[in-house]
């Protein structure tokens, strides 16, 4: 098996969110060598800020993405939208040098308190991510609805259908790493 570098950012910061649950939970289907959880703790998008460059976080945000095989991108639903936490991530990511998403196998997900499981958000993150050409899996879509009553004790994913689609969701991007990895 080859050894991959994923890298995951959920766009709700709370440490008991059900997103950072599912970013989890998909990692751990994943199986990678290594995994790295991104920090959108980011000061608020401002190009007075950028004097010398983006900070040093948003450039520590950079390379970990630039550096993995793949990407998982977790978010919730605020107001039929992504969260301003992952829209601010974004960016300053369009800020810094390179190309950190270019070619990289990237996944999407959600889990949201709604019946719709993260439709609207999902959408506006595909059209957010766009700019950065990451090859983007078309799915299965992955959104967990009524999140708060989907999880067992252990953080895992009950829900049997989304279970699944996580799980096929998981091994199409393990796949297209390896297969961009050998390639590359």
């Amino acid at each position: 098996m080859i050894d991959l570098t994923l890298f995951g950012m959920s766009g709700a910061l709370r440490a008991a969110s059900t997103n950072r649950l599912l970013l989890h939970e998909a990692a751990r289907r994943f199986a990678p060598t290594s995994f790295i959880e991104g920090d959108l703790r980011l000061p608020l998008f401002d190009g007075d800020l950028e004097v010398d460059g983006p900070p040093i976080e948003v450039q520590k945000l950079a390379q970990q993405i630039s550096s993995a095989d793949a990407i998982i991108v977790v978010t919730p639903e605020y107001n039929k939208g992504i969260s301003g936490v992952l829209k601010n991530a974004l960016d300053w990511i369009s800020r810094a040098d390179g190309k950190p998403f270019a070619g990289k196998p990237t996944a999407i997900m959600s889990a949201t308190a709604g019946r719709s499981g993260g439709e609207r958000s999902q959408e506006m993150l595909r059209w957010c991510l766009t700019p950065f050409q990451p090859r983007l899996l078309p799915g299965p879509e992955v959104m967990v609805a009524q999140t708060s009553s989907q999880w067992d004790g252990q953080g895992r994913l009950m829900n049997v259908r989304n279970a699944a689609a996580l799980d096929i969701l998981m091994s199409n991007l393990r796949t297209e790493a390896q297969r961009l990895k050998v390639a590359g």
